[in-house]
């Protein structure tokens, strides 16, 4: 019998990465192993967890309930194996991490007092950027990355769930009316961040798989999501964004989120990330568990 956890890691991957052999090739096995890995967890539970086409690879409704699971089964194994460490090595010395902009500043900057208090011999560097930054060349230990990740050269754990939302405020909507649908977008003032590729400036993507598109367009376009948030908030007009940018503003009425016919893109999640190629120090893992205890209390 095939081993069960390493199943759950190929499935876990898979999900991640968009793809068995990306998968195959994080965990260090040959793609046949790794779809024999999960044809053995398809049958043993009993369910289809992947949708297999020619081009991609996706997640039944059964695969996205069982990731969850999935995903907390395999951070528990992984901090106890991280507590195991520390307890044996003293975390301490210089860690240097990067993150995109807003989300540190409004996620993981709060949580660096309490990450002190853990680990006082520890010193972080945190660079905070909304560049695609490289790990090996620029020489940081991990980075925080938000969305679906398509390299198989580094190892990802999901820190915390990622999801969309559509939002405007109530004067914009009270002058400019509420769009119902996503084809009504194209009528209304549509901010962009020009970094997005299914979010940005000009095409809009909905629906789980991103195969709902609508063109829109707008008075401004910006290449930092707390920018658009304070235009939106002003009434300029519509923003599709991340909820972490947006969840204080809905919850003080500044914005209202707009329910339309089509669920917003599932971008994956946000993740911290190290080289496959290295195995990470006690520092790496006790951080990104530290993390992913605390941002994952955010969902």
């Amino acid at each position: 019998m095939l081993d069960r956890i390493t199943g759950m890691q190929v499935f876990a991957r898979v999900a991640a990465l968009g793809s068995l052999s990306a998968a195959a090739r994080a965990l260090g096995m040959s793609q046949t192993m790794a779809t024999k890995h999960m044809a053995a967890l398809e049958e043993r539970l009993g369910v289809r967890l992947l949708n297999r086409t020619t081009r991609r690879v996706s997640l039944t409704e059964a695969g996205r309930s069982y990731l969850e699971a999935a995903e907390r089964i395999l951070a528990d194994l992984e901090e106890a194996d991280g507590a195991a460490s520390a307890a044996a090595v003293e975390v301490k010395g210089t860690l240097r991490f990067s993150a995109p902009v807003s989300y540190g500043i409004r996620a993981i900057a709060p949580l660096m007092p309490a990450l002190a208090r853990r680990h006082p011999a520890l010193v972080v560097d945190l660079g905070l950027n909304d560049r695609h930054v490289d790990l090996i060349e620029e020489g940081w230990d991990f980075v925080v990355r938000i969305g679906r990740l398509a390299d198989s050269t580094i190892v990802a754990r999901r820190l915390a769930p990622c999801p969309l939302v559509v939002c405007a405020a109530p004067s914009y909507i009270a002058e400019h009316g509420r769009p119902n649908a996503v084809a009504d977008l194209a009528r209304h003032n549509c901010l962009g961040y020009t970094l997005s590729r299914t979010g940005g400036a000009s095409r809009w993507s909905f629906g789980r798989d991103g195969k709902v598109e609508v063109a829109v367009s707008g008075t401004l376009k910006v290449n930092n999501g707390d920018a658009l948030v304070v235009a939106a908030v002003g009434g300029q007009g519509i923003v599709y964004q991340p909820l972490f940018l947006v969840e204080k503003e809905i919850a003080a009425g500044a914005l209202v989120a707009l329910e339309l016919e089509h669920e917003p893109l599932s971008i994956g999640g946000i993740f911290a990330a190290y080289p496959a190629t290295r195995t990470p120090p006690a520092k790496v893992r006790a951080v990104i568990d530290f993390l992913a205890q605390h941002l994952g209390d955010r969902r």
